[in-house]
């Protein structure tokens, strides 16, 4: 699997809150319940963010790149040189760009249940949860989820003071593993429209 598509899943898993015939094995706690609602509203709260991503593969390859958010259903992931690489949500579909051959590609937007992360309200206990587990100051969410591709087993982290989405880890229908960190971020700052746009001049592609 490509980076590009690598990351299509790893996003579409991590925030789907579809249902399945998985499910958590045991009852969550009320203090789990309080801080699982609490990460989705502080999370919902969160209008725009910016910063950085480390994407590690199954063999221990490293891509980076950044990131920029604004809600509702606006999202792009753009990865450092030498790749040309942009991933784009406009809200209605995700778009792979292509800056050097200036073409794109694109994704339904009901096809990448991201669209749930990118509205106005989060609730991840409306998720597939199978496993929830804290420890060392961070809660890990782990989800079952349908995708486009497959099935996807995510564990998300959530920082339990910040409420901060920090990382997720995903296997892959293949058995490939992915973990994809977010750093430096920033909230609340003003991000130009251009950054979630087509430019007109882009030709669309097939993968």
């Amino acid at each position: 699997m490509i980076r590009r598509d690598a990351l299509l899943l790893g996003l579409s898993a991590a925030f789907a809150l579809s249902t399945s015939a998985w499910a958590l094995d045991r009852a969550l706690t009320p203090q789990e319940q309080q801080l699982i609602a609490n990460i989705g509203a502080h999370n919902s709260a969160i209008r725009t963010m910016v910063g950085r991503f480390l994407q590690i593969d199954t063999n221990g390859g490293r891509t980076e790149g950044t990131f920029f958010l604004e809600r509702p259903n606006k999202i792009a992931f753009r990865y450092a040189p030498p790749s040309r690489e942009e991933i784009v949500s406009v809200g209605n579909g995700f778009y792979v760009l292509n800056r050097k051959e200036e073409t794109y590609y694109a994704y339904p937007q009901d096809s990448i249940p991201l669209r749930q992360f990118l509205g106005d309200t989060i609730n991840l206990l409306d998720a597939n949860v199978i496993d929830v587990t804290t420890s060392d100051g961070y809660m890990s969410i782990t989800v079952i989820d349908e995708t486009i591709a497959g099935t996807v087993q995510v564990s998300l982290i959530f920082g339990t003071d910040t409420l901060d989405l920090v990382q997720w880890s995903l296997v892959e229908p293949s058995g490939a593993e992915l973990t994809f960190s977010l750093y430096d971020v920033e909230k609340d700052r003003e991000i130009p429209r251009t950054y979630f746009s087509i430019p007109a001049n882009y030709k669309p592609t097939r993968k």
